[in-house]
């Protein structure tokens, strides 16, 4: 098979194409036809020997990537030989998910209906079921008027169209004007470039107060969105692309009545995990509630990938195509 392998920590250049044995499928696993493999930011920080909250640095050499959407090619003891063929979508490979063949428990399987791409199953998998989860810490109501950053990304494409089919008032903040041209196209009652000045003024000016900050980017962008809640406003944070978290003052919070939620401990402690979430993504796929924004990279293409998302050129999810 060809998979992209890291052999030592460092730069996205690390990261090279090598043609390596088939994988092969113990018991309870089956092997899968790669299709999409999604990239993640964290990869990029593991690739260069950083451990990310209970993911510690792999050990080298290593094949990154957990995340796949294939066909079923052969199965392992224990595994029922008519799931060969299969469309399938995991979370859960244990071989390393830049590869052409991954390999995968057969209970982690979500079987995927013949419409459904391989890059968009990728995409709802996590970031979807993510999406879903955020959700949950700040229901949308009609009342609400909702500032989202990262606005072009995985997460922030996917919170735009749910706010809009809610019938929710939506502002979308993004760096650059390409990024912004996106979230206009999404529907967004009002599109931003958080990289110009003032950004936030033009908020306050056409809307006033918002009720809701979804803020994947932190720093002084998080800091500024945080700016321009009103009282008993809902602040979730998910994400530092700037580099940087942004969580505000407790007690500054307390007193504007502000409510601030981590929306990654709550994935990470969620009771029952992320099996439901996941399902309500695919499902949302599958019946063209939602369109994730997908953007693709050949495997061999691997590195470049890498740099782009750490350079924030990115628009949605990212997924490797072997």
């Amino acid at each position: 098979m060809e998979a992209i392998r890291l052999h030592a920590y460092g730069p996205a250049a690390n990261l090279r194409l090598e043609t390596l044995p088939d994988p092969v499928p113990g018991p309870g696993e089956v092997r899968i036809a790669v299709r999409a493999a999604g990239l993640h930011f964290i990869e990029t920080l593991l690739r260069q020997g950083r451990p990310v909250g209970p993911h510690p640095a792999p050990p080298l050499p290593a094949i990154l990537g957990g995340e796949v959407a294939g066909v079923v090619e052969s199965v392992g003891e224990g595994v029922p030989a008519d799931l060969v063929g299969r469309r399938v979508v995991t979370a859960d490979v244990t071989s390393g998910g830049y590869a052409s063949l991954a390999v995968a428990g057969a209970a982690t399987l979500t079987e995927l209906p013949d419409h459904v791409d391989p890059g968009a199953a990728v995409a709802m998998n996590t970031t979807g079921a993510t999406t879903f989860g955020l959700l949950e810490l700040a229901p949308l109501s009609a009342s609400d008027m909702v500032l989202a950053t990262a606005a072009a990304g995985g997460i922030g494409t996917l919170l735009v169209q749910y706010a809009r089919r809610a019938g929710v008032r939506v502002i979308g903040a993004a760096g650059g004007p390409v990024k912004v041209r996106r979230v206009e196209e999404l529907g967004a009652d009002l599109a931003v470039d958080y990289r110009q000045p003032g950004w936030d003024k033009l908020v306050r000016e056409a809307f006033g107060e918002v009720t809701v900050v979804f803020d994947g980017v932190g720093g002084e962008i998080g800091r500024a969105a945080y700016g321009l809640l009103g009282r008993g406003g809902r602040h979730v944070v998910f994400g530092s692309a700037a580099g940087e978290w942004f969580f505000p003052d407790p007690e500054e919070a307390a007193a504007r009545g502000v409510t601030v939620y981590d929306g990654i401990a709550h994935l990470l402690g969620r009771d029952g995990g992320m099996d439901e979430l996941r399902a309500r993504a695919l499902d949302a796929v599958a019946d063209g509630s939602l369109t994730p924004a997908v953007q693709s990279f050949p495997l061999a293409r691997a590195a470049d990938a890498h740099e782009a998302l750490e350079s924030r050129n990115t628009m949605g999810k990212v997924i490797l195509v072997p």
